[in-house]
């Protein structure tokens, strides 16, 4: 996924926060936490998780989908709208 390198420093501290989040949350059940509070902790990993993959696949769409340079099937413009906004419903 070369295209993922333009914005790797972004997806980095992405996946750091997302590790302080579980990390996080393995303190919480260490320290036994609330039920409630360990549940928060968990959806808001989650949260996270799905907005990093939310970003990886849209710029894979526009990529590699809709780019005719790189694949002459590519989607229209219109399409790959589409696609994105059934991606980003899916994972809300």
């Amino acid at each position: 996924m070369g295209h993922v390198i333009s914005d790797k420093q972004k997806l980095l501290n992405r996946v750091r926060r997302i590790r302080g989040q579980v990390e996080a949350i393995e303190r919480a059940l260490d320290d036994e936490a609330g039920c409630a509070q360990i549940m928060h902790q968990i959806a808001g990993c989650r949260g996270a998780i799905n907005s990093l993959l939310v970003e990886v696949v849209e710029d894979h769409i526009r990529t590699h989908l809709v780019d005719p340079a790189k694949n002459p099937e590519a989607l229209d413009a219109e399409a790959a709208a589409q696609l994105i906004e059934v991606v980003h419903s899916y994972f809300r």
